[in-house]
């Protein structure tokens, strides 16, 4: 209870404070009123679905997740706003101090705000927050088709000019549009890729929040099939559940429903992708990631039926298992496909320019294309969203691969 009550204090101190700027920039009354009754319909909704909502799982369930994102848009809002506010406060209680120092005025008074100052503020200050709101309702369903091509000296030649097409992260608990899933879908099947990949979770909490979604997802198709594997949210971890039996059906569940959909889900095994008398080995790991992440991924299982001279395409979900376990194999991994990051769903990206998130402090390998000791790994930012429901700067991704056989000098 202490906890709310300071939470509600420091939000109402802040919102006090900006509405101080609005009281310069506009003599209408009704604006500074109607602003204050929006930031407070966004707190009460806050506290209402976070104390008193629905708890599925400890992951966000939708109305919590917008409430969330309402709260964080305008909390964005306020915080930069008062950057400027403070600063101009600090230079007017310096300026009433000088004048009472010098005697140029018997009593402390402080200047007058400056209306363009505050204008400035709340210009700047609203560029987050109209960001914030676009990503909720637009730009986490602004799809991009980022298209790769990767040469590697052995290459099968048979498969020279073969074509992946990844998507990773589908979240489907998170899913409130469904036109919008209906067109990305169909922009996956556009690519006529030769082979689909999905990189894990595939829902947020429990199987259930899939079964809506699994007949628009069955018609993902691929002339070498669709393969899968596990994400860290797909093991219903995230769930206080009555019992592990109850868990464990959870589990198994998801994977028949990956089963029905067409999905060949690899667990801790391997398959052959042929083509004439060439082939290519694919390995899916469990998850694996770093700290309290699930180790569920066991490499040396995974590639146990494979040979050690076979170019080889790997699904980890984690790219923390490619930078811990991966790239120090004996074997060597070609192509290591992976999301689990989402790219923070926050960051500025101009090709070719800037790249940059505040995920990267917490991962190395957080999005795109990386080669170390000779080996690739493309990092996904995802195809749903989760927490904060909308994508700023990080748009949702599918990742066309192109293969091709280095040529001779």
């Amino acid at each position: 209870m202490l906890r709310w009550f300071v939470f509600v204090l420091i939000y109402g101190l802040l919102g006090f404070y900006v509405l101080q700027a609005l009281k310069t920039v506009t003599r209408y009354q009704w604006v500074y009123y109607l602003a204050a009754g929006v930031s407070l319909l966004v707190l009460c909704n806050f506290i209402y679905h976070f104390a008193f909502g629905d708890t599925p799982g400890r992951v966000l369930s939708r109305p919590k997740s917008y409430a969330f994102g309402f709260l964080l848009a305008f909390l964005a809002f306020e915080l930069i706003a008062i950057v400027f506010l403070f600063s101009e406060d600090f230079f007017r209680v310096v300026v009433g101090f000088y004048h009472k120092i010098s005697g140029s005025s018997e009593t402390f008074n402080l200047p007058a705000r400056r209306r363009f100052l505050s204008l400035i503020g709340l210009g700047i200050a609203a560029i987050p927050f109209g960001a914030l709101l676009y990503g909720m309702y637009k730009g986490k369903y602004n799809y991009k088709v980022l298209k790769y091509s990767l040469e590697f000296d052995d290459l099968p030649a048979a498969f020279d000019g073969y074509q992946i097409t990844q998507i990773s992260d589908v979240h489907s608990g998170s899913f409130d549009n469904r036109s919008e899933i209906e067109y990305a879908v169909d922009l996956v099947n556009q690519q006529h890729s030769d082979v689909i990949f999905f990189t894990g979770d595939l829902v947020n909490n429990k199987m259930e929040e899939m079964r809506p979604w699994a007949p628009l997802f069955s018609t993902l198709h691929a002339k070498d099939g669709v393969f899968s594997v596990l994400g860290n949210h797909d093991y219903g971890d995230y769930v206080d559940w009555e019992s592990e039996e109850i868990k464990f059906q959870n589990l198994e569940d998801l994977k028949s429903l990956q089963k029905d959909m067409g999905f060949d889900l690899l667990l801790n095994e391997s398959r052959y992708l042929k083509k004439g008398a060439d082939k290519i080995a694919l390995v899916g790991v469990e998850n694996w990631g770093r700290g309290g992440f699930k180790k569920a991924g066991d490499l040396k299982k995974a590639s146990a039926a494979i040979s050690e001279k076979d170019f080889k395409i790997l699904l980890s979900h984690d790219p923390s298992h490619w930078e811990d376990v991966v790239i120090h194999d004996e074997y060597h991994y070609h192509l290591t496909l992976s999301g689990h990051t989402h790219g923070m769903q926050f960051g500025i990206e101009i090709p070719g320019w800037v790249k940059w998130s505040p995920v990267k402090w917490r991962y190395k390998y957080w999005a795109g294309i990386y080669k170390e000791m000779g080996q690739y790994i493309n990092v996904n930012r995802g195809f749903g969203f989760l927490g904060y429901p909308g994508r700023v700067g990080i748009w949702p991704e599918i990742t066309v691969i192109t293969l091709k056989k280095k040529t001779l000098a």
